[in-house]
């Protein structure tokens, strides 16, 4: 069976089902340190099997990873989207930028959109993002989308923490929702950048 991946729009992005030529991008993040918390740096065949199962996902479980694009440039800046891998507890919602696409907000505004996919066209009513404790970037820009630790939850072989997103009914029409949705028009139009901003 042949699931037809949908295209997202945001305000700045386009979202997209992974295609072949989107390799070289996620092969150049997925062999350097930026993967570190990925279970990288991965060898380039390591990079290619993962990449083969980004686009095999969405054929096994009917969503998966979208390849974030510039509306304007049409350049992959990283990806995100749902990652059920076997052996995984739950869902999960993940993402990565590319190093020369980080500090602009990108993964924020994906990742929002990806969620509202799966909560609004999927029946959603949980998900998590499974993070390296290491990793204070990702596990920032999950608490700004709501997610928080819970304790409770299996990880995938402990060394993770797993942060639980807020539920569709705790998200849609709520001060946190508009929140996230005027962070992002902030990168989209910036008035001011605050000392420390966020790195994605």
């Amino acid at each position: 069976m042949t699931h037809t991946i949908p295209v997202i729009e945001t305000r700045r992005l386009i979202l997209r089902g992974p295609e072949p030529e989107d390799y070289p991008n996620f092969k150049a993040t997925f062999t350097s340190y930026r993967a570190r918390f990925m279970g990288g740096p991965l060898n380039p065949y390591e990079a290619w099997m993962l990449y083969a199962a980004e686009i095999g996902h969405w054929q096994i479980r009917g969503y998966g990873m979208w390849m974030i694009h510039d509306k304007a440039t049409d350049k992959t800046l990283g990806m995100a989207g749902g990652w059920k891998p076997a052996g995984w507890p739950e869902a999960e919602i993940a993402w990565v930028i590319w190093p020369d696409a980080a500090g602009k907000g990108y993964a924020l505004e994906a990742t929002h959109a990806a969620r509202k996919h799966f909560y609004r066209h999927l029946g959603w009513e949980t998900a998590v993002s499974y993070i390296d404790p290491k990793n204070l970037d990702s596990i920032r820009l999950a608490e700004r989308l709501g997610a928080k630790k819970d304790p409770e939850a299996p990880t995938i072989d402990g060394n993770d923490a797993v942060y639980r997103h807020p539920s569709p009914a705790k998200l849609e029409g709520t001060q946190l929702a508009h929140g996230i949705d005027m962070e992002i028009a902030h990168y989209a139009d910036p008035l001011f950048k605050p000392k420390g901003w966020a790195i994605d």
